[in-house]
């Protein structure tokens, strides 16, 4: 059995992630292959990385780092949902994601973003951190609009076609998140341990 997190990006009040991340949770629960586990970056309360060592070392300082990376570190994949902060994501997702770096290393990842332009932009910029992170991110994304997906921009009620995507997202980041954690399980060195 493998782990997968579905993580909330938006930490701004009145967001419209927390919704959409639950619809996808919701619909993982017929699921036997994987467990699931909403993840709500805004409940670890990160200030901006204040670690003094980079994070592929791995050595850790702060209380809240090393929270944070006990339960990043104990998931196989993760589905990120994601609004668009000014074609980009918001500056506490990636923060959030800044802090840790072995921790992410050679799992999967699939992305379900919303805003007026369905956070294209938003997943594209995650999908260059996730190559850098060495996640191995899968192509089909969820693409939900505030205009067409939300009732005056906040009552989700996303077009059924959304679905068959999301299904498709949840069946291929198991599928890669089955075959790395068995890659991991073999590896004794990172690429991290020669960096830096």
């Amino acid at each position: 059995m493998i782990n997968i997190a579905i993580i909330i990006g938006s930490t701004r009040p009145n967001r419209n992630g927390e919704v959409v991340a639950k619809w996808v949770y919701e619909n993982t629960q017929t699921r036997n292959d994987a467990t699931f586990e909403l993840v709500d970056i805004k409940d670890y309360n990160l200030p901006l990385l204040d670690e003094p060592m980079p994070p592929s070392k791995g050595h850790y300082s702060k209380e809240h780092t090393k929270i944070w990376s006990e339960k990043i570190a104990s998931f196989d994949g993760y589905i990120f949902v994601t609004p668009d902060y000014n074609r980009s994501v918001p500056a506490a997702l990636k923060n959030a994601i800044d802090f840790l770096y072995n921790e992410w290393t050679n799992k999967a990842a699939g992305f379900v973003g919303y805003s007026g332009s369905g956070s294209v932009r938003a997943i594209e910029n995650l999908r260059i951190t996730m190559s850098e992170l060495q996640i191995a991110d899968v192509r089909s994304q969820v693409n939900l609009s505030l205009m067409t997906d939300f009732k005056n921009f906040r009552e989700f009620n996303p077009a059924p076609f959304h679905l068959g995507i999301l299904m498709n997202i949840i069946d291929q980041v198991i599928a890669w998140g089955r075959l790395l954690k068995d890659f991991r399980a073999k590896q004794t060195t990172t690429i991290a341990d020669y960096s830096e």
